[in-house]
């Protein structure tokens, strides 16, 4: 599972080094005293959230607010035994409610296209974002080595018609918000939402992050990462016993709680960028997955296998993607992929699942044709895209294919 950190650990660790402003906070530790003085301090309005490797607390009912303190105590020990997306939490805390009628969402992320850094800002933000149009969102390259500059960022937030008394204060979070990603190794970071206060300054209310553990930045944070709660799920179990069976190819996944798309990815960051991408255009992944470094057959008929035995059942879509190989051979892969798809389909029976594709590498042609082969042989819709199209492109055409399969009842 990559290296990762969750909003108490960007309050306690980094917001305050990178002048980012949050919320004031107590964790489950604190005293009745401290908790009622804090609620007093904060107008009697409070968010009760777990500590948890895994998005949408909120969906999942595991945020609450709360009014006095023996509420906020008895909440707080409750959300610290609720699973989400599969996961339990390592802790609790309360933070400060900010009142506020703004709200915005921003990440940095990776992005092929760019072949580098790209921010994005919304000015929908909260469980809102998922819903907000691609018109709503502004995608911005940003220069490693000039960086972000307060002008820049300023300009992003008026041409999305962000209020004028909000833009210089946001401004400087933002530039401050990249200045953390760039020097501490992350692949990606996101906040949602920031929210504004009745002083005008936007506060970061919500934050996750994923880093490059081979990243020198990232050794030399000055913290050790908390540790979570075991609790794999028995795909998250059996992929790693055979990840661990052989040094020939990897087979990380971690759970993400969503319903719709299983992700076959290869690449490492590439992996990462795509799974933010789907998230951030509503296609609610199923699971993180890395299967890169250049499997033999065996080894990916296996991995594949294990996919579609645990998830294909529930699957609105399989989407199959991967930035352009060096070293892996696309012909094994894909021969691999196709062969364990029909050997679900002859113990399972018929699927209707639709299928996106996309990859580039050695022997494509002759990959994805053996794709081709069985999917039309298995009667499956299909859409393949070729080296040429950016993985966040096809990223962003399956979560909207997988959204208008789901609205409208399936693949047709």
């Amino acid at each position: 599972m990559p290296a990762q950190i969750t909003e108490l650990t960007f309050i306690e660790k980094l917001a305050g080094r990178f002048n980012l402003p949050v919320p004031e906070h107590v964790t489950a530790d604190a005293s009745a005293v401290e908790i009622r003085d804090a609620l007093k301090r904060w107008g009697d309005r409070a968010l009760v959230k777990p500590d948890v490797l895994s998005g949408k607390r909120g969906k999942a009912g595991a945020v609450r607010e709360v009014t006095d303190a023996v509420e906020a105590q008895r909440e707080m020990k409750r959300v610290m035994g609720v699973e989400v997306g599969g996961r339990l939490p390592r802790t609790s805390y309360m933070v400060q409610y900010i009142e506020s009628e703004f709200e915005a969402y921003t990440a940095v992320t990776y992005d092929s296209r760019h072949l580098g850094p790209v921010l994005t800002v919304s000015l929908s933000g909260g469980m809102d974002i998922e819903e907000a149009g691609e018109d709503g969102k502004a995608r911005v390259p940003v220069d490693v080595y000039r960086g972000l500059d307060a002008y820049q960022a300023g300009e992003i937030l008026e041409k999305l018609g962000c209020p004028k008394k909000l833009v210089s204060a946001f401004s400087r979070s933002l530039v401050d918000l990249w200045d953390m990603f760039i020097s501490t190794g992350m692949r990606m970071c996101e906040v949602n939402p920031w929210r504004a206060g009745p002083d005008g300054k936007p506060y970061a209310c919500d934050f996750k992050a994923v880093f490059d553990e081979s990243n020198f930045k990232f050794k030399n944070l000055g913290f050790e990462l908390p540790e979570y709660p075991a609790s794999e799920t028995a795909f998250e179990e059996e992929m790693a016993e055979w990840n661990a069976s052989s040094h020939q190819g990897q087979a990380h996944v971690a759970e993400l709680g969503g319903g719709t798309i299983l992700p076959i990815l290869f690449g490492g960051g590439a992996s990462t960028i795509i799974i933010e991408t789907l998230l951030q255009n509503g296609g609610s992944p199923m699971f993180l997955s890395d299967f890169g470094g250049n499997p033999p057959y065996e080894r990916m008929y296996g991995t594949a296998s294990i996919c579609f035995r645990h998830k294909l059942g529930e699957a609105g879509l399989v989407l199959i993607l991967g930035g352009k190989a060096n070293n892996t051979l696309i012909d094994v892969t894909f021969q691999a992929i196709a062969d364990a798809l029909r050997a679900y389909v002859d113990e399972h029976g018929p699927v209707r699942t639709p299928f996106v594709i996309g990859r580039g590498g050695p022997r494509l042609v002759q990959g994805m044709l053996a794709m081709k082969d069985t999917l039309d042989a298995l009667g499956l819709p299909y859409v393949i895209f070729g080296p040429d199209t950016a993985v966040t492109l096809v990223a962003e055409y399956a979560a909207r294919l997988a959204k208008a399969c789901r609205e409208g009842g399936g693949a047709g």
